[in-house]
């Protein structure tokens, strides 16, 4: 059942759809039990719960749509079943009144295509809620992001520090609005980038490459492009990447549960 008394909430796509080498045991050792802010969208109704009651819908996940915050409306006047990304999961919380939103890699402008922009970037400059991630998708035009949402009105702020250089993979670095000083303004308007450290991060930029070519191979099959990215990083580096990304995931709802939001 939906509660309106979490105060943040956390997307589900990257657990439905992105972590392809990743056991629902595996999930239950690693993911804090007591979060609870899971969110996704199941025949219509919005839920929420943690990672004990999502493990049966992961299990249908081929079943389960993508639910973006655009399609939120839709998914829910038309009874559809659907994890929902950053953008959807901030729809609902925009909806509920809560002001923050976490996610492990986030969207952004398209790296070969500056016109495809991610709905994550609309939900952040539009929407009374904040975000917490990693870094922007290490596929995506990392400075043109940032200074879309910096146009936009979006602080961008880093955990430990004030640039942002990739997600996964270690890439180019880029000027953020400033440091995390530990609060989350209520009204939204913030970007948190959370990043994985320097040493974990995977070195051969020539496995990024080939996981695009597949991406946009299943984009032109009709089939949706980051999950086929994920899956062949995982292949391409033996599940290095989607534990990564898990535990990035589980760190930025470890940073959002130590920080204090303000009107």
């Amino acid at each position: 059942m939906m509660r309106n008394n979490i105060q943040f909430l956390a997307e589900t796509a990257l657990l439905t759809h992105g972590l392809t080498t990743i056991s629902n045991e595996e999930l239950l050792q690693q993911f804090p039990g007591d979060f609870d802010g899971l969110v996704w969208v199941e025949q219509g109704e919005i839920r929420t719960g943690n990672i004990v009651s999502y493990l049966s819908v992961r299990d249908r996940g081929a079943e389960f749509k993508r639910i973006d915050g655009n399609s939120l409306e839709e998914a829910c006047q038309t009874g559809l079943s659907g994890a929902l990304t950053a953008s959807g999961a901030m729809a609902v919380a925009a909806k509920l009144g809560v002001p923050l939103v976490v996610t492990a890699g986030m969207g952004g402008i398209d790296l070969i295509n500056p016109e495809r922009v991610s709905h994550d970037l609309a939900a952040l400059a539009s929407l009374p809620v904040s975000l917490i991630a990693t870094a922007p998708k290490d596929m995506l035009n990392l400075a043109a992001t940032v200074k879309w949402l910096q146009d936009h009105g979006v602080k961008v702020l880093g955990n430990g520090g004030d640039v942002c250089d990739g997600f996964v993979f270690l890439r180019e670095q880029v000027k953020l609005s400033g440091r995390y000083s530990g609060t989350i303004p209520a009204k939204g308007g913030s970007l948190v980038l959370n990043p994985i450290p320097l040493e974990l991060r995977i070195g051969e930029q020539e496995i990024l490459r080939q996981a695009i070519a597949r991406g946009e191979e299943a984009r032109q099959a009709g089939q949706l492009f980051h999950p086929a990215v994920n899956k062949c990083l995982d292949e391409l580096t033996g599940g290095r990447s989607g534990q990564l990304q898990l535990q990035s995931f589980i760190s930025n709802i470890e940073l959002a549960l130590a920080s204090e939001i303000k009107e």
